[in-house]
């Protein structure tokens, strides 16, 4: 089995099984603010056991690739979401579900003005801005007991850029 993770980009039916892709794309579904702002309602399904949601500002490190993956976490009692704070898009790395360990990884990268929700559960790598600041609103659970799971790897998957060849024309 290779252990090179192509980068797909970010799509919601490619995402579908492991969150929500929020984005301000195609027609809103309200128009307010005496019609000077468009309404993207409800673009994320947030759950939360014993808990409440909260909000906080995380500040990560940009990434170089290839990025090496050698530990994704997951949380069992609540969705996490990421949003940028900057019009930047972001490395995301996904695996379902294998008897409670991560499956064979996937790595989406979003497009500047693109958001992600983690569902409860879902493992994921860490957060992995590709250019500075890396600054981030995080919706998650806050509450009361552990809600992190973590799988170390035994040996790292390579995440990294597969750039076809330009086609020369000729037949």
């Amino acid at each position: 089995m290779s252990r090179v993770i192509p980068i797909e980009p970010m799509t919601e039916p490619a995402f579908a099984g492991f969150g929500d892709v929020m984005e301000a794309r195609g027609e809103a579904d309200k128009i307010i603010n005496q019609g000077l702002c468009d309404r993207f309602h409800d673009r994320a399904d947030l759950s939360f056991m014993q808990g409440r949601a909260g909000i906080s500002l995380f500040k990560a490190e940009p990434r170089q690739l290839p990025v090496y993956l050698d530990m994704m976490e997951r949380h069992p009692d609540g969705s996490q979401a990421f949003i940028p704070m900057s019009m930047d898009g972001f490395l995301v790395i996904v695996a379902e579900d294998n008897a409670g360990t991560p499956g064979r990884p996937r790595a989406f990268q979003t497009e500047p003005g693109q958001a992600i929700n983690f569902h409860q559960g879902t493992w994921h790598g860490v957060l992995t801005p590709l250019a500075a600041p890396g600054l981030f609103a995080v919706v998650d659970r806050i509450g009361e007991g552990p809600n992190l799971e973590e799988h170390w790897f035994d040996t790292p998957y390579m995440v990294e850029s597969v750039t076809k060849p330009a086609s020369t024309g000729l037949a």
